[in-house]
């Protein structure tokens, strides 16, 4: 997209959102109702009075995801001495934390929370994350231009980017493990939990083991079911025995991201119209630079392709040159040799046949003067 073709649609953009002010104000209105999940979506109840911190949650999601392979391995437990967060290749965490007046030490997971509405979703003007039925919360790489808009959404700090890949870098986060929930399967931490930290089922019924536990259990549990009603409800929801600010747990509202945002965006209607035509340019002016930069890589790639061909033929060149020069050195050292000693040889056969000749001769001489 030309600079020209831009600003026109830019001014043809301010004039629509002048004749729809009346219908940003309804969206307003409408978007102040909150989404309250997909019916019989399914959760994951994280107790974290259950959690030993053996990280075999942590091993279960590198398999089944084919991560690459840890730089400290599963079953060594000194990563937990240092607070750590998700990144590309490691899309589940445990985390350590020494709570005052506990004589141990109280272990949380995290991962993406699959919010009921997502905030990665709702920030994504080319659609890449997407709210599932059964309560996961995807991300199509094909539709992502890079912009990590997610990112700074996400309340909880979760999708993490492939900064270290050159070319086709990708927001990485947990997936709830949809292909398998798909299939019928568990999600792979869940499956490798040994203790039933992690408790795979529909949200409500989740919601139902939570209260059961806390009613039953008052003095284990805290009276809160972290993610309920924290950002409008996650699908990935915690129990724990102390205060949830004490094991890395941020205090959030009940209001879901897009309720924060809806009025703000709806009560500037240009803002409304001109956004996405914004957000238009900039992924046409992205691409068009990706295309660029994709062809000054392969001009660069060609241009290294035949300077190495012509250092190798150089190289090649200058050392069969070399191996000539020696052949020829070795052959006229071995003439030389071979000269020398058959100068040697003839000598030493010259000298022989001489002296053989000279004790003949006085040999006859004395025979000639005992006759006489």
């Amino acid at each position: 997209m030309n600079r020209r073709r831009f600003l026109t649609l830019l001014g043809t953009a301010g004039v629509s959102t002048a004749m729809s002010a009346v219908g940003a104000k309804k969206a307003v209105a409408a978007g102040n109702q909150s989404f309250k999940g997909y019916k019989d979506s399914y959760g994951v109840l994280h107790d974290t009075t259950r959690c030993i911190g053996c990280r075999k949650c942590e091993q279960g999601c590198n398999e089944v995801n084919d991560l690459p392979a840890p730089k400290v391995k599963f079953d060594d437990l000194t990563v937990l001495e240092k607070t750590r967060r998700t990144d590309p290749d490691n899309w589940t965490v445990v985390n350590k934390y020494n709570v005052a007046g506990l004589d141990h030490p109280v272990f949380r997971k995290q991962q993406c929370n699959h919010c009921l509405e997502p905030a990665c979703a709702s920030a994504c003007f080319v659609k890449a994350f997407t709210k599932n039925p059964d309560g996961s919360v995807t991300y199509d790489g094909s539709l992502c231009v890079g912009c990590r808009y997610c990112m700074i959404a996400c309340p909880f700090n979760v999708p993490t980017f492939q900064y270290d890949e050159p070319f086709d870098p990708l927001i990485r986060k947990c997936t709830m493990c949809h292909p398998r929930i798909q299939e019928g399967k568990l999600p792979g931490c869940v499956e490798a939990c040994p203790k039933e930290a992690l408790t795979f089922g529909k949200r409500d019924d989740l919601l139902r083991i939570a209260r059961d536990r806390i009613r039953t259990n008052p003095g284990r549990y805290q009276d809160h079911i972290y993610g309920e009603l924290e950002m409008g409800g996650t699908a990935w929801m915690y129990l724990a025995g102390v205060p949830f600010e004490a094991v890395g747990q941020q205090e959030m509202g009940s209001k879901s991201a897009p309720e924060y945002t809806a009025g703000a965006l709806g009560s500037v209607p240009m803002v409304v119209g001109i956004w996405p035509v914004l957000l238009t340019g900039a992924y046409a002016i992205s691409k068009r630079k990706e295309k660029v930069a994709a062809e000054e890589r392969e001009e660069a790639v060609q241009a290294a392709l035949a300077k190495a061909k012509a250092d190798a033929e150089s190289a090649m060149n200058s050392a069969l040159a070399k191996a000539a020069k020696e052949k020829d050195a070795a052959v006229a050292r071995e003439v030389k040799k071979a000269m020398e000693q058959a100068e040697q040889a003839f000598e030493e056969k010259f000298a022989a046949l001489r002296a053989e000749g000279q004790s003949a001769e006085t040999g006859d001489d004395g025979e000639g003067k005992e006759d006489a």
